[in-house]
C-alpha cells in the first residue's frame, strides 16, 4: 500500500457518544427551564460530555504528538475546518444582532414603543461592562505575546503570558457571573431581556469554552507538546479566542452601549 499524506482516522466511539449527549443535554437544559426543582440530570450529562470531550482531545493529542499522524497536508485541512467553524459561529451570533436590531430600531405599540423595553433598567456600560471589554482586550494581547514566543522558542514567558490569559478568562466570567447576578431584569422580560441574555449568556458559554481550550494548551505547552512550527492546536485555540474577543466588542458598542 503506497504511503500518503493524509491521516486516515480510527475507528473511534466519541464521535457518536458526543452526538447522544448532546442530544440529551438539549432536552434536559428545556427541562430545567420549565421546572424550578434541581436537575440532576442536566449535571450527570453535563458531566458524561466532559468526560467524553477529554478522552477525545486526549486521542487527538496522542495522534498529533506522539504518532505524528497530522502531516503539513492534514493540518491544512485542520485549520480550513476551524475556519470554517469560525464562520459558522459568526453566522450564529449574527442571528442574535439580527434579533436585537429587528426589536430595537422599530419597537412596536406590544413593548411601548420604546427601548429597552417599558420597566426595564438596562446596564450601566461604564460599569462592568466596561471592565469586562479592556480584560478580554488584554487577554488578545497576552495571547498574541505567547504565541509570539512559542513561535520565538521562549516557552517559559510563553506559558506565562498563556496563564495570564487564562485567569483573564476566568476573571471575565466572575464578573459576568456578578453583573447576571445583580441585574433588574430576567430572561422572561419582554424581548430586550430575551435578547440581552441570550448573546451576552451565549458569548459567555463561548469564553468559558475558550478558557478551558487555552488551559489545555497551556497544560500541553508545560509538557512541551508544542514546537515554533507545530503547534496548529495553540493556533485554534488563539482563532477562536480573538472572534470572541471581537464578537464581545460589538456587543458592548450596540448592546450595552447604543441600546441602553
Amino acid at each position: 500500500m503506497p504511503k500518503i499524506p493524509f491521516h486516515l482516522v480510527t475507528r473511534s466511539p466519541w464521535p457518536i457518544l458526543a452526538s447522544f449527549q448532546v442530544f440529551n443535554m438539549v432536552f434536559t437544559t428545556a427541562k430545567m427551564f420549565n421546572s424550578k426543582a434541581p436537575n440532576y440530570f442536566l449535571m450527570m450529562n453535563l458531566f458524561i460530555m466532559i468526560v467524553i470531550s477529554w478522552n477525545w482531545w486526549r486521542d487527538i493529542v496522542r495522534e498529533s504528538t506522539y504518532e505524528g499522524s497530522h502531516t503539513k497536508e492534514v493540518i491544512t485541512g485542520l485549520k480550513l475546518g476551524m475556519m470554517l467553524f469560525i464562520t459558522s459561529e459568526v453566522f450564529f451570533f449574527l442571528s442574535f444582532f439580527w434579533a436585537f436590531f429587528h426589536c430595537s430600531l422599530s419597537p412596536d405599540i406590544f413593548i411601548g414603543q420604546m427601548w429597552p423595553c417599558k420597566g426595564i433598567k438596562s446596564f450601566n456600560p461604564m460599569g462592568i461592562p466596561l471592565m469586562n471589554t479592556l480584560i478580554l482586550l488584554s487577554s488578545g494581547v497576552t495571547l498574541t505575546a505567547a504565541h509570539h514566543f512559542l513561535m520565538t522558542g521562549k516557552k517559559n514567558k510563553c506559558n506565562t503570558l498563556l496563564l495570564i490569559t487564562v485567569l483573564l478568562g476566568i476573571y471575565f466570567t466572575l464578573l459576568q457571573y456578578i453583573e447576571y447576578k445583580e441585574a433588574s431584569f430576567t430572561i422572561a422580560d419582554s424581548v430586550y431581556g430575551s435578547t440581552f441574555f441570550m448573546a451576552t449568556g451565549f458569548h459567555g458559554i463561548h469564553v468559558l469554552i475558550g478558557t478551558i481550550f487555552l488551559f489545555i494548551c497551556l497544560l500541553r505547552s508545560n509538557k512541551n507538546h508544542f514546537s515554533s512550527y507545530h503547534h496548529f492546536g495553540f493556533e485554534a485555540a488563539a482563532w477562536y479566542w480573538h472572534f470572541v474577543d471581537v464578537v464581545w466588542l460589538f456587543l458592548y458598542i450596540f448592546i450595552y452601549w447604543l441600546g441602553k
